[in-house]
């Protein structure tokens, strides 16, 4: 909610939509919808997933990725 907060194009009402929609084998999924102006809503969609990635690297938030082992014999 911090960073939707500090981003000027999005509007305030109605407010942003932040929830967790699944709790996956590797992952936390969320949904987040904040509204915005027909235009802005490419830059704000792009510098949000930046924004986010950039704040969860500083936290020191791994993202996991699916991973299988496959052994021959």
């Amino acid at each position: 909610m911090d960073v939707l907060n500090a981003d000027d194009r999005i509007l305030k009402d109605p407010a942003p939509h932040v929830v967790v929609s699944e709790l996956a084998d590797s992952s936390v999924n969320f949904h987040v919808r904040p509204w915005t102006a027909a235009s802005d809503y490419w830059g704000v969609y792009f510098d949000f997933q930046k924004t986010i990635k950039q704040r969860l690297d500083s936290k020191g938030v791994s993202i996991p990725f699916p991973q299988r082992d496959v052994y021959m014999h």
